[in-house]
């Protein structure tokens, strides 16, 4: 493909609360087995992009080990690779990424050195599948300086947390309003963009000399009345996790058939780091309904609506319901756990109780146990 790609996965959000702590939103976990940001990887793959470079920066430990091999999603170095950025201290440079264009323009020595004739530029804390071949040929066919895949939001989901946009009849953007207060408009930007990499190139150093930093303020809202800036909406399964509710919800739509069937079934597959660990175990009495349960469970108790990642042990007479249990949770007999969210490396003790009354419940017990 003659595109190159970058991932951005280097933010903070506070509206994940104790979720990342300790964590980058792109490492989040996602439907037992996958991390966010292994679904971006893929489509990147998928889409036969063999070369990508991911930008982390907060908290970004665990996720640069799911990325320590480009194997599980098939960069070959031969033509190309997964690299992985973080900011570098120098000289001439002593900040850490200021914004996504700041990110961008730290990185220059890796667009300069790209063939790729265009850029394909996503976030990481994203669910979907796509086909970056579509977009790009929509791009050139359009000749669009920047195009925005959009799509309509969720009833459910606050505008307030994604960058709203009007297009005319030739889905030219004319109005992008970036978090607004009152939206006045449901169609949303995916945080998904097409640009031709001498573009990029020119106006994020355009954005250092004058000191912005922010690739949607400083280049899509500013510019967006002098450069030819298209929307390209879909319509297929597409979901941003970077809220608690968001989080769980994303989740548990994993729990319907139809949903399972287009991310764990339907061509083209998501991949991620492999671990190796034995499948779920099953005692006698254990009772599991319209669940997932990853590789390394050991399930005693009753596990109803819920998804539970993997090396999860369940006590005796446990009860779980319409939860998310993280990796290596260790939960004691005769617990309780409904409408949580229990973070990773817990141990729950024995005969204890949490309960979400009117919203997602997150329970960190802060042991001294690593969280991964």
């Amino acid at each position: 493909m003659k595109a190159a790609g970058i991932i951005l996965a280097g933010g903070n959000n506070h509206r994940m609360k104790d979720l990342t702590n300790r964590r980058a939103v792109a490492a989040m976990p996602i439907a037992g087995s996958y991390r966010a940001i292994d679904f971006a990887l893929s489509n990147m793959s998928n889409s036969h992009i063999r070369q990508v470079a991911v930008l982390t920066q907060y908290n970004s430990r665990s996720l640069n080990e799911h990325l320590n091999s480009s194997k599980w999603w098939d960069f070959g170095r031969k033509n190309g690779g997964l690299y992985v950025f973080t900011p570098t201290i120098t000289k001439e440079n002593g900040n850490w990424f200021r914004g996504t264009a700041d990110a961008i323009y730290q990185n220059m020595d890796f667009l300069k050195k790209c063939n790729e004739t265009y850029m394909i530029i996503t976030s990481a804390d994203a669910v979907y599948k796509m086909d970056y071949h579509q977009v790009l040929d929509y791009h050139i066919a359009k000749g669009a300086d920047i195009t925005v895949v959009c799509t309509e939001l969720n009833p459910l989901e606050d505008a307030s947390r994604f960058g709203t946009l009007k297009m005319d009849d030739e889905m030219r953007v004319h109005e992008f309003e970036e978090k607004p207060m009152i939206a006045q408009s449901r169609t949303i930007s995916t945080g998904i963009y097409v640009i031709k990499r001498l573009d990029l190139i020119e106006l994020v150093e355009r954005c250092a000399e004058e000191g912005r930093f922010d690739f949607v303020t400083d280049i899509l809202i500013r510019y967006k009345n002098l450069k030819k800036i298209y929307g390209y909406k879909i319509n297929s399964y597409w979901s941003n996790i970077a809220t608690v509710d968001a989080y769980y919800r994303t989740n548990m739509d994993f729990l319907k058939p139809d949903v399972r069937q287009y991310f764990f079934k339907e061509y083209p597959s998501i991949y991620s780091k492999v671990s190796d660990l034995p499948p779920a175990k099953y005692n006698p009495g254990s009772v599991v309904r319209n669940s997932l349960v990853a590789s390394g469970c050991i399930i005693n108790g009753t596990v109803e609506n819920s998804v539970l990642f993997k090396k999860v042990f369940v006590g005796n007479n446990c009860v779980i319901k319409n939860s998310i249990i993280l990796n290596d949770v260790y939960l004691g007999d005769n617990t309780y756990i409904e409408n949580c969210i229990v973070e990773s490396k817990d141990t729950i003790r024995a005969n204890t109780r949490y309960v979400g009354e009117n919203a997602v419940k997150i329970v960190a017990q802060k042991e001294d146990r690593y969280m991964r």
